[in-house]
């Protein structure tokens, strides 16, 4: 059986990734794809244990055992998950996945990029996404959404510097890997930012089906 089609979505706190992933799925159900949608941290028991500490926690957590307990999560979410679905022939919708800890734990917390690269090539050394989406905003734009949050989390309650080298790391990433990002401009109304992913992901799928 073929394996399935892997893409991630990608962007700094208040870029409405969440809000674009869920329309994408139903884009995509409504093409007669078999589909998973997920999420990290998260995505199994475990993962959504770690999540609800690693979002929720007050007081301080030491950025390298912020980027262990993400990569720990996400070893079990491919075992679990993300591996048996792509087996299946499933087009795997991941809300976050590994370039995400190269930007928050990286160029928001400062964790060496060498040390995430290490990480990166031990849990999942052959595999990358298919397509990753980055919904693009600024720091300033980001933060006045979250803003509107009543009950923001721990990352959510970061400053603008935190987000903007975030935002920095995201595009660094885009820059080493430009045949598998897309990036948006999500500073656009939400219709014109979902006429484009459409057609991003149905190019995307076209793609794999040949």
């Amino acid at each position: 059986m073929k394996r399935g089609l892997f893409i991630s979505f990608e962007g700094i706190d208040g870029a409405g990734k969440s809000t674009h992933v869920a329309w994408s799925a139903d884009l995509l159900r409504a093409q007669g794809i078999a589909l998973t949608l997920t999420r990290e941290p998260g995505g199994t028991v475990l993962g959504e244990k770690l999540r609800e500490l690693l979002l929720a926690t007050e007081g301080q957590i030491h950025p390298e055992t912020e980027a262990l307990l993400m990569f720990a999560a996400r070893r079990q979410h491919l075992e679990e998950v993300i591996y048996p679905a792509l087996a299946r022939g499933d087009c795997v919708l991941c809300d976050r996945f590994t370039d995400a800890s190269f930007a928050y734990q990286g160029g928001g917390r400062g964790v060496e990029k060498r040390k995430l690269a290490t990480l990166e090539a031990w849990v999942h050394p052959e595999l990358q996404p298919d397509l990753t989406v980055l919904f693009d905003v600024s720091a300033e734009v980001g933060q006045a959404r979250v803003g509107r949050i009543k009950s923001p989390d721990r990352f959510e309650r970061e400053n603008s510097a935190f987000f903007v080298r975030v935002r920095e790391a995201y595009l660094e990433r885009l820059k080493e890997s430009p045949r598998r990002f897309v990036r948006l401009d999500s500073t656009r109304a939400i219709g014109d930012v979902q006429a484009e992913l459409k057609q991003k992901l149905l190019v995307a799928l076209s793609q794999w089906q040949t």
